[in-house]
């Protein structure tokens, strides 16, 4: 009796290869800065690192609003120069703590309209453990306070319980020795005040489009050649 005939050879066939996991947090992607475009649209309608580090009280609020409407971020040598340099600092991250370079922009997992993108991370379980990079003209003796809110807020949005701070300081646009790193601690106090300030400023930002809308539907008026036309 002839051997039964198979179409494939199953017990040599090579095992498939499942995708790997992905950490709760990396569901949630917005945008890709790689997308200027898109990036720059989806930060415009959240609150964003940037933008939390600068709320430092309730009169911040105002000056964020302010910021939103114009669109505009400010150039200069010195942020060309953390551009030009955050690559290279990156490389230092990741060969010295395994952090992953990125250009995502995360949403938080309760509200999508708070958004961070972190430099960089690293994934231990299931949560992140962030990188921060700066340039700075002065020796630090701890991470500016400014900071230190932006590193809350992406915290926060991720999910993260600490992150790693790398800085390069520089004399002229020269890098002065290599970088230094520090890991800030999650503050949740911290994260429950800019969390607040955030929701104040999307509430007055949302009221404030409003009214702009409504006094731009009223500017037109029709004259008397569109009421001649219409007649």
């Amino acid at each position: 009796m002839p051997e039964p005939f198979a179409l494939f050879d199953l017990d040599g066939a090579a095992p498939l290869r499942s995708e790997p996991t992905k950490a709760p947090f990396e569901l949630r992607v917005v945008a890709d800065s790689t997308d200027r475009v898109s990036w720059l649209r989806a930060r415009a309608n959240g609150v964003t690192a940037t933008d939390a580090a600068k709320l430092s009280s309730r009169d911040s609020i105002d000056a964020a609003i302010e910021a939103k409407f114009s669109g505009r971020r400010t150039a200069s040598l010195y942020t060309e120069h953390g551009r030009t340099r955050e690559p290279v600092i990156a490389a230092w991250a990741a060969r010295e703590h395994g952090m992953t370079a990125s250009s995502l922009l995360f949403h938080a997992e309760f509200d999508r309209r708070h958004l961070a993108t972190p430099d960089g991370y690293r994934v231990i379980g299931a949560a992140p453990e962030l990188c921060e990079i700066k340039t700075t003209t002065r020796p630090w003796r701890g991470v500016p306070r400014h900071y230190l809110r932006q590193v809350w807020w992406q915290q926060y949005v991720l999910g993260a319980e600490r992150t790693l701070v790398v800085w390069e300081q520089h004399d002229q646009f020269v890098p002065i020795g290599p970088p230094k790193s520090v890991w800030v601690e999650r503050d949740d106090n911290q994260i429950a005040i800019l969390v607040r300030l955030a929701d104040e400023l999307l509430a007055q930002l949302t009221a404030a489009r409003a009214q702009r809308a409504r006094s731009d539907r009223s500017y037109y008026r029709p004259g008397p050649l569109a009421e001649f036309v219409g007649s």
